[in-house]
């Protein structure tokens, strides 16, 4: 089955029963308007491409996901959370995390799929009230964090940067305890890596994906007080 070229002049994706069954790739083209965005995370689809080639957007056919209840948190990560190193808030620096996930260097990768249009669409989703940054701080200095897609009860994690160790991973813990605490059912990892895998995530077969996704959906958590209350974040 052929890929779907995607027009700008229309925010739509093909269902999923036009999608190739071997094929994480299901479309190409398009932009990155945020009402594209929207319409694509609401289905489970996110954009990932190298810096020079044509805008791709996947569903991968093995989706990386974790619990939040079951994280896994070693016994050293244990003992950071409970000493504090950092401070962790939600929504105060959305833009900052973003910026500092383009602007990282990775290892074995050159140039960013975080692009300017990238920023753009993401900052008016944040505006909006649909996407989240969590932030680790240390002596009032940002030095880690996280952002995503909040799709019901389903948190769609986007990108990572850490300038000092463990920072962004006790984001991400911190995270996985407020999720589970909130009533969240999945978070979604997007693709498999070692590191994911660490602290908990595996892989789900695509159509089991968009069924728990369907039920996400529509499980509408009132976290507005949360996400955009820095204190309220940092309660048990």
């Amino acid at each position: 089955m052929p890929i779907h070229e995607l027009d700008k002049d229309f925010f739509w994706f093909p269902d999923s029963d036009q999608w190739d069954k071997e094929d994480s790739i299901i479309a190409v083209g398009g932009d990155l308007d945020y009402r594209r965005l929207q319409q694509a995370y609401q289905r489970g689809i996110f954009p990932w491409n190298d810096p020079d080639s044509e805008l791709l957007w996947w569903h991968p056919l093995e989706r990386m996901v974790l619990r939040p209840r079951e994280v896994n948190i070693t016994k050293s990560s244990r003992n950071l959370l409970n000493q504090k190193k950092f401070d962790i808030r939600f929504n105060t620096a959305f833009e900052e995390v973003l910026l500092n996930c383009q602007r990282i260097r990775r290892k074995n990768q050159q140039g960013t799929w975080i692009t300017d249009e990238h920023v753009e669409a993401f900052l008016k989703l944040y505006q909006l009230g649909e996407a989240v940054s969590v932030e680790a701080w240390r002596d009032s200095k940002l030095v880690g964090g996280l952002y995503g897609i909040v799709v019901g009860s389903c948190f769609m994690g986007e990108s990572m940067f850490s300038k000092e160790s463990n920072a962004g991973k006790m984001a991400f813990i911190t995270l996985c305890q407020r999720l589970e605490h909130w009533g969240f059912r999945l978070i979604d990892c997007q693709v498999y890596n070692k590191y994911l895998a660490s602290l908990g995530a595996y892989p789900m077969p695509r159509m089991r994906f968009i069924q728990e996704l369907e039920i996400a959906r529509h499980e509408n958590l009132d976290l507005d007080e949360v996400f955009t209350n820095p204190k309220a974040s940092n309660e048990n």
